[in-house]
């Protein structure tokens, strides 16, 4: 509304001091991620005693010996805490993003829709383990099915949309075409195999997300880390010069991905505030399956899917320990490859204290970004 409000006025010709520069990418990106910050810190405080007054509290799985996926008994301790706290970061993202993007943009209504379907997704999952206090929630099934759902929906889009994919140093390709590092000269198009590798593309990321939410502040961290680097990169992608010189995909559009990610960054870091160890409230499936799902979606808007698999190598780790946990659980006649899954559980059953873990998933999360980044020079 911000956006739109300035536009207005330089199209009456009302030409006031500094006004042209609120609407730079930059200048927006940076008032959308402190009011964002500054809104989850006001709100924050808020949720968290309604919560608790409702005594809307997580309850703690002791050992899943079906599937092989345990969680620690020291997680015991935690029984209580508030969940639902992605309810802070969906409402302290939402307000900076029809504030300061351009809504009308295609790109943005498309990342709030999938924010608002992932968050009641898990908004519904936190309810019922809540209401029927146990830490099962929906059926496997019924969620997967609406994450798949969403997935489909976001893969028709791009598809709709192709022609909004614009490589500047060759021809014009669309939405279904795929671009991987440290090559420079193939694109392959999936055509129609493109919906349901989008459909898989973003339900694994919101999936990993939520996995790797087993440890105060370890999620939300990571999370931090990856939408730093894709802001970085829908910068440069938004940029023809940049996208060129680069030989990314041109995207346009990417300017507004850009202020969305700042805003996301700035209610998560919010978020952690009150997460971080020990936490006065858990981010629950309402913020873990939004975050992931949105991590997706704007991996596949910038066409750098292939590449979240390195920046975000945190969310691959946890996500592979629990397949390769269950595999061999069903396989090997009950056999495990690791102490716990995910893997963050595994490292604190061989008697890492939990907040090394989190400071060293956060410095390997950093390292693998960096690795990333670099790759977008090595073509």
């Amino acid at each position: 509304m911000f956006y739109l409000f300035i536009t207005y006025i330089q199209r009456l010709c009302i030409h006031i001091s500094g006004l042209r520069a609120l609407k730079y990418i930059t200048v927006r990106s940076a008032m959308a991620l402190i009011s964002a910050f500054v809104i989850g810190l006001i709100i924050g405080p808020k949720i968290i005693k309604k919560l608790k007054i409702m005594k809307i509290g997580q309850p703690i799985l002791h050992v899943n010996t079906k599937d092989g996926v345990q969680l620690p008994e020291e997680h015991q301790k935690k029984k209580g805490t508030p969940i639902m706290g992605g309810l802070i970061i969906v409402i302290a993202l939402i307000l900076p993003v029809m504030l300061f993007c351009n809504i009308t943009d295609p790109l943005v209504l498309m990342l709030v829709a999938v924010m608002v379907g992932f968050g009641l997704v898990g908004y519904r999952d936190d309810y019922l383990k809540f209401t029927q206090k146990n830490s099962k929630g929906i059926s496997p099934r019924a969620k997967m099915a609406a994450q798949l759902t969403l997935g489909f929906i976001v893969g028709l889009f791009l598809m709709v949309r192709g022609e909004g994919i614009v490589y500047s140093f060759t021809s014009e390709i669309g939405g279904t075409h795929l671009c991987f590092p440290f090559v420079k000269s193939w694109y392959p198009n999936l055509g129609w195999l493109f919906i349901p590798y989008a459909m898989f593309v973003v339900t694994a990321t919101s999936n990993a997300t939520n996995l790797t939410d087993g440890m105060d502040g370890l999620a939300i961290g990571t999370v931090i880390v990856v939408a730093s680097s894709l802001g970085i990169i829908s910068y440069l992608a938004g940029r023809p010069d940049y996208a060129q010189y680069l030989i990314i995909p041109y995207v346009r559009g990417a300017g507004e991905i850009t202020v969305f990610l700042s805003a996301m960054i700035g209610a998560s870091v919010a978020f952690l505030w009150f997460n971080a160890n020990p936490a006065e409230i858990f981010m629950g499936d309402t913020g873990s399956l939004a975050l992931g799902g949105l991590l997706g979606t704007i991996a596949l808007f910038l066409k750098q899917e292939i590449l979240l698999i390195i920046i975000g190598g945190i969310f691959v780790l946890e996500a592979l320990s629990v397949i390769l946990q269950v595999g061999s659980y069903r396989l090997r006649n009950g056999k495990r490859i690791f102490l716990m899954a995910p893997y963050h559980h595994h490292l604190q059953k061989r008697g890492l204290a939990e907040p090394k873990i989190i400071a060293r998933f956060w410095i390997v999360a950093a390292i693998l970004a960096l690795v990333g980044l670099t790759t977008l020079k090595l073509r």
